[in-house]
């Protein structure tokens, strides 16, 4: 009984696939033997896997495509799930899309829309932030170089001219490298004295010893020297050779004659060899594309234009004439024929392509051009009217042939008959036709375009020609129109029409497109206040006015009593409108806004600096009546009387102040101004009630905290020469008002002044300890220590580190660290290390600027100090050093320039020009005199001379 063999060596059965189970695919190499079988089919792997799961008891694997027949149910729900939306069956197979819900669609829309609206300021606002963020962490390499850029606009033609040429650094390497292989190798004698005894047979033999004998056979030894100046002789042939071949150069120091640095002309005839080899590739390259498509025009034009860039004019135009015969239809083809040949040549030419092209535009307009007779050019147009009677452009240029008005109304009016869709002709008849035609014509172009916006615009440019722009509303029923046929422009279109009306001198059309269209589709739901402050500043910008006068007065019919918009429009007719414009702005906004002061201060300020003062005194009046008790207004009819040197009606305004509107600020000021006219007493005596304590109707109406009134008792009884008192009452009020840093400063300053150094270091100790991190204190220290006798510059210095650690972003501090307690040399590295550590300083920016003027670098100078005017016009004591530069090294127009910009300023801030300005000796002082005074006041050692 034969043995059966094992399961390895067993036949495989019919189709078996080894690893079916785990998902493999039988395949077929060309290695086997017998010929090759197909694997098992997709049917027949999902059978075997699902008969293997259910042997195993389990859900068949889904890798083949095995479906689970157990759970049909959720196939289904998972065919559901995933059904397309747009193929519905089922209820809703049949259902059909009526009326009611377009209309629920469209309100959708609308609501999605409007909320996309409300939502969109905040993202472009948020996206602008986010963008200006990245640009300025991430800047642009023409933006890091924009000042520098800035600087060449002041370079003159002669340092233009002046410039040294740049190295070519683009062959800078292969230069180099030519020249080292081109690098002249002396030859070593040893290869010399070889090739000289290689022919010649050598009779010596070595001996044991190793030693080679140096002689030759006819017992010579070899003469290295000989050799040398052979050597030399050749060298120096070879350079004279060189030297002749370069005479022509001017310049013998090249010795390389193939090199092509060696000759200009050379170099010129291999670049002109280089460029003729592009044109023959070129050439090659176009010739077939003509030859493998014959009928591709720019193929033709281009070769022809690669003839005319050799030079080769002839041949330019044998080619194109090849190009018109190829391609009759083509009008680019037939152009550049025409442009390509002489004048007579061009008409035939012209007159061909006509023949082959009647309808082209392009060709009659080149034909007209080619005539140099007016009639013939007429007779051109009349003969390409008749083949193309709908184009526009013929006719435009059959209108501007004629000289007499009334041909070309005729030919207009035909055109219009022609072509009842050109607005544009319709717009050209109606400016030749008299105003009362015109309407006619705009009627029949409204009729025949009622789509045109540009018709709707004439009319009201008509109405306003005529005089009948305020009784006929010609944009309101454009608006209906226009709406009507679904032609209704955007908001910023509706802008734009509005200043190109505008700059055509059509104001009163301008403001009845703003007034009409400015609002459509914003909603109230819309920030639309802030929308038309942007519009208007956008119109600013652009230098459209009457456009923002427009915007501003549709938005205060909105928004009547807007504060903001009121200012904004009275800004405008400040800046760019007359006097009067201003008046009846600022009039017109305290009718809206009575409870403004602001506004009627204004109002009152403007007609005082036009030197209307019963005007000004009205409006005070009417502004009393409207705000009774408000301190702005009483103060400003007090500066009103005073500037117009009524002593006694401004004594009796602040007396009626003090009961009515008894503020620390009236107080304040009632003092000040007896202080002004001399009365120190009468002064003293306001100052002394004022800070008595006094309650009247359960309220207090004394300020025995007003840091202002403690400052100025000290500072009379400074006047009086009562040093005792007036250290008592700065003693007094530093207790009262421990944070008042200029009640410190006067405190300490008062005991320096009287030579008690130590006193004012401990006032300063103090005011420290009360206000810490303060650099005005800090500063007055270091001037304490640098002001005393002998200066303790070690102490000072001292100082400042501990201030510098305390105040790191101090300019003030830095500027007296710099130019006191530092040396000439080290104020520039300094200046650099305080720019790195304060972000826009002006005080700082001035420094800067200060040491460039001791450098002599004044252009950098310059650049600074308006830099820190820039960054704070309010500062004066920064206008004053930039005019004391100027004084020395401006023009008379530049100086004006400042002192005229520091006027509009008004500035109020600045450490010498605080002292300046609260002098009462400079009360009547204007602000020019201000300027000056300061200016002269700056310390003297401090001076550039």
């Amino acid at each position: 009984m034969a043995s059966r063999r094992d399961f390895l060596s067993q036949k495989a059965p019919e189709n078996y696939v080894a690893g079916l189970g785990r998902g493999a695919t039988g395949f077929t190499t060309r290695s086997d033997l017998g010929p090759a079988r197909d694997g098992p089919s997709t049917e027949q792997i999902q059978e075997a896997l699902a008969k293997r799961a259910a042997q195993l008891g389990a859900a068949p694997p889904t890798a083949y495509g095995a479906v689970d027949k157990k759970k049909p149910e959720q196939d289904e729900e998972d065919d559901e799930r995933f059904q397309d939306p747009e193929n519905e069956v089922g209820l809703f197979a049949y259902g059909q899309y009526d009326q009611a819900d377009d209309e629920a669609d469209r309100i959708y829309q609308a609501v999605d829309e409007k909320i996309e609206r409300r939502r969109k300021r905040p993202r472009e606002a948020r996206e602008k932030e986010e963008l200006e963020e990245y640009n300025r962490k991430n800047p642009k390499i023409s933006e890091e170089f924009a000042a520098l850029k800035r600087n060449l606009a002041t370079v003159s033609d002669e340092d233009w001219a002046n410039l040294p040429e740049p190295g070519d650094l683009t062959g800078k390497n292969r230069r180099s490298k030519q020249n080292l292989r081109q690098r002249f190798y002396p030859v070593p004698d040893t290869v010399l004295a070889g090739a000289r005894d290689s022919t010649e047979f050598q009779t010596s033999v070595q001996d044991d010893g190793g030693q080679a004998s140096a002689d030759n056979k006819d017992g010579t030894m070899t003469n290295f020297a000989d050799i040398g100046a052979a050597r030399d002789k050749v060298l120096k042939a070879r350079l004279d050779r060189a030297a002749q071949m370069d005479a022509g150069t001017g310049s013998a120091s090249t010795i390389d004659p193939k090199g092509y640095l060696t000759s200009l002309a050379q170099t010129e005839l291999t670049s002109l060899a280089a460029d003729v080899g592009d044109i023959n590739r070129v050439r090659v390259l176009l010739e077939s594309v003509c030859k493998t498509n014959p009928k591709h025009a720019p193929g033709w034009i281009a070769i022809a234009r690669l003839e005319e860039l050799a030079g080769k004019i002839v041949s330019a135009r044998k080619v194109i004439a090849q190009g018109c015969e190829q391609c009759p239809k083509s009008e680019d083809v037939w152009l550049e024929n025409i442009r390509l040949n002489d004048n007579h040549n061009a008409k035939i030419i012209a007159a061909n392509a006509i023949k082959h092209n009647d309808r082209s535009t392009r060709l009659w307009i080149e034909a007209m051009k080619l005539e140099t007779d007016t009639r013939a050019k007429k007779r051109v147009l009349r003969q390409a009217l008749d083949h193309i009677p709908q184009s526009v452009l013929i006719w435009k240029e059959a209108v501007n042939l004629e000289e007499d008005p009334e041909d070309a109304k005729l030919l207009l009016a035909k055109a219009t008959e022609i072509i009842p869709l050109s607005v544009e002709l319709w717009l050209a008849l109606a400016r030749l036709e008299s105003p009362e035609n015109a309407q006619a014509v705009l009627n029949k172009a409204r009729k025949a375009v009622p789509t045109s916006y540009e018709v709707w615009i004439a009319a009201a440019r008509l109405q306003e020609q005529i005089g009948n722009a305020n009784k006929v509303n010609i944009m309101n029923r454009a608006i209906k129109a226009l709406v009507k046929e679904g032609a209704m422009l955007k908001r910023e279109e509706w802008i734009a029409e509005a200043e190109k009306c505008e700059e055509e001198g059509a104001v009163l059309t301008c403001g009845a497109i703003i007034r009409e269209t400015l609002g459509w589709s914003l909603d109230e739901d819309d920030d639309r206040k802030e929308i038309f402050k942007d519009d208007a500043k956008a119109s600013i910008a652009r230098g459209r006015y009457e456009t923002a006068r427009a915007i501003y007065a549709y938005a205060l019919r909105i928004f009547p009593t807007s504060k903001s918009l009121w200012f904004a429009a009275a800004d405008l007719e400040r800046n760019y409108g007359t006097k009067e414009a201003l008046w009846q702005v600022l009039e017109k906004a305290v009718e809206a806004c009575p409870q403004s002061e602001v506004l009627w201060l204004q109002l009152a300020r403007e007609k005082w600096a036009a030197g209307e003062v019963d005007d000004a005194r009205r409006v005070l009046g009417k502004a009393f009546n409207q705000n009774p008790n408000n301190e702005e207004i009483w103060l400003a009819a007090v500066k009103l009387e005073a500037d117009a040197k009524q002593v006694d009606q401004a004594r009796e305004l602040l007396a009626t102040a003090r009961q009515e509107a008894p503020t620390e600020r009236v107080w304040y000021k009632s003092a000040a101004y007896e202080r002004q006219l001399g009365n120190t007493d009468v002064a003293l005596d306001l100052v002394l009630q004022g800070l008595t304590s006094a309650v009247v109707d359960k309220k207090e109406t004394r300020f025995p905290r007003s840091a202002k009134l403690w400052m100025m008792k000290g500072q009379i009884y400074e006047d009086k020469g009562m040093m005792p008192q007036a250290r008592e009452a700065y003693s007094q009020g530093t207790r009262a008002c421990p944070k008042s840093v200029p009640l410190w400063l006067l405190a300490a300053r008062l005991e320096e002044k009287a030579g008690v150094t130590i006193k004012a270091r401990s006032v300063l100790d103090r005011a420290r300890l009360q206000n810490p991190k303060n650099p005005e204190l800090w500063v007055e220290s270091v001037r304490v220590e640098l002001q005393a006798k002998p200066p303790n510059i070690q102490q000072a210095k001292i100082l400042m580190s501990k201030a510098l650690q305390e105040c790191p972003k101090s300019g003030l501090l830095w500027t007296e660290n710099i130019w006191k307690l530092q040396p000439r040399t080290q104020r520039k590295p300094l200046s650099l290390e305080a720019i790195k550590n304060v972000d826009n300083d002006p005080s700082l920016f001035v420094t800067v600027a200060r040491i460039f003027w001791s450098e002599r670098k004044l252009d950098k100078a310059m650049n600074w100090f308006e830099k820190a005017i820039v960054l704070d016009s309010d500062l004066g004591d920064t206008w004053a050093w930039y005019l004391k530069f100027l004084m020395q090294h401006g023009t008379d127009e530049k100086r004006e320039d400042v002192i005229s910009k520091c006027v509009t300023s008004e500035p109020k801030h600045g450490e010498v020009w605080q002292r300046v300005r609260k002098d009462p000796k400079n009360a009547y002082l204007s602000t020019k005199e201000v300027l000056l005074e300061v200016m002269n006041q700056l310390e003297a050692k401090e001076v550039i001379s």
